[in-house]
């Protein structure tokens, strides 16, 4: 078992340990632990979860809509309103962990000051949506600039494109957030895990009244991490662990280097303008990124379904389902699939041995919900579980809790 982080040093929010601390004292004690030690939190495939109830069910989203026809400034009014509050803490949280590896303050101050003025630089209508979003919750705009970059490289989580024996796609995804973000000791969670919960949304974007695409997200946050465009395809992203990640994209996009696109920025693009599955499978693969990720890509037709492994500028890996050859589903967590996961951090594991039990046959979105309520595949940084399928641009989800004892990650 995990031994418990201390408790925050003086001065500190209490039950808060300082973000810094908690982050050296977790890496050490993954490189502590053996490479052949069990998981601890490991458990036999979970079934009939579904319908969302219990200790690990948290609570129904609610549902916006985003109207396309309106001025990009003008498009997330009635969501701020609504959740200004809940993102102003949210923030705050991110400015508390700034100032502990930064205590002199200086980096909020470049924050407010220097990185409001780079929102100019975004392209069109993403530069005037962070602005009426910040004008709308009265945040600065370099904060909410940098809320939004936080999804550009701290996004770990575990997506799934199946196909049953009837030819049925279905798409899912556990959606983890907030590693190495402040653990807090007394509620014995990750704490912008749990402050990020009361803003995920459902957001139904329409041109002329009617859907172009749903997403699930973050209110406050305008890229995508997890959407369907009816009848057409679904999408999930993932973050990629790379050396040249995406901190060195951003540093460059700092530097002014402007070639390559936010990876929100770019599924949110996928998702409203993409014609076809195919057509979205080669924006995907092909356009220039500030950080490495796996798109998640499922159709409409048996077939079509696959994860692309992105370097910044290529795609590495594109992995299709082949029903003829067995493959009914492809599965991402964040490593490559031709490499081991870290062994701390082994969901890809659990979730295929569920997969494989659930079998073709019965596969079902209760049955994938199933999956992803398995220990360690739902754990402490799981924010929520998203089930999609592509007809009709059905889409569902459901906040989520993992009782103790659960992974930290």
């Amino acid at each position: 078992m995990w031994p418990p982080l201390r408790e925050a040093p003086l001065g500190a929010e209490p039950g808060r340990t300082m973000a810094g601390r908690g982050w050296a004292l977790l890496t050490l004690l993954a490189l502590a632990l053996p490479a052949w030690a069990p998981d601890p939190y490991g458990e036999e495939c979970r079934s009939k979860m579904y319908p969302p109830s219990g200790p690990t069910f948290k609570g129904n989203i609610p549902t916006y809509v985003i109207n396309l026809d309106l001025p990009p400034s003008k498009r997330w009014d009635e969501l701020m309103r609504d959740k200004k509050t809940e993102l102003k803490t949210v923030v705050q949280n991110i400015k508390d962990i700034a100032n502990t590896f930064f205590p002199s303050g200086k980096v909020v101050d470049i924050v407010d000051n220097k990185i409001a003025h780079l929102t100019a630089t975004l392209p069109y209508p993403f530069n005037e949506e962070l602005q009426g979003i910040a004008n709308s919750s009265g945040i600065p705009l370099g904060e909410i600039v940098i809320f939004n970059i936080f999804y550009e490289i701290f996004t770990v989580c575990t997506s799934i494109v199946a196909e049953d024996k009837t030819g049925k796609l279905y798409h899912a995804r556990n959606l983890d957030f907030g590693l190495f973000l402040g653990w807090d000791v007394k509620n014995n969670s990750w704490t912008l895990t749990r402050e990020l919960k009361p803003l995920v949304v459902l957001l139904d974007f329409q041109r002329n009244n009617k859907t172009v695409f749903k997403s699930t997200n973050f209110a406050g946050y305008i890229g995508m991490v997890s959407g369907v465009k009816p009848n057409l395809f679904t999408l999930t992203m993932n973050e990629r662990f790379s050396l040249d990640g995406g901190y060195v994209g951003i540093f460059e996009w700092f530097l002014g280097r402007r070639d390559g696109m936010w990876m929100g920025f770019l599924t949110r693009t996928v998702l409203e303008n993409a014609t076809s599955y195919q057509d979205a499978k080669d924006r995907l693969a092909k356009t220039r990124l500030l950080a490495p990720a796996y798109f998640i890509l499922g159709g409409k037709n048996s077939g079509e379904g696959c994860v692309i492994t992105r370097s910044r500028t290529a795609a590495l890996d594109i992995w299709d389902l082949d029903i003829k050859k067995g493959t009914w589903y492809v599965l991402e967590t964040n490593y490559d699939r031709w490499k081991p996961p870290l062994v701390l951090d082994n969901r890809r594991g659990p979730a295929m041995k569920c997969l494989n039990q659930t079998t073709q046959e019965n596969l079902s979105l209760p049955a994938i919900y199933d999956v992803l309520s398995t220990k360690p595949v739902l754990n402490k940084l799981t924010v929520c579980t998203t089930l999609m399928e592509v007809y009709n641009g059905h889409t569902e989800t459901y906040l989520r809790e993992c009782p103790d004892p659960c992974s930290p990650w």
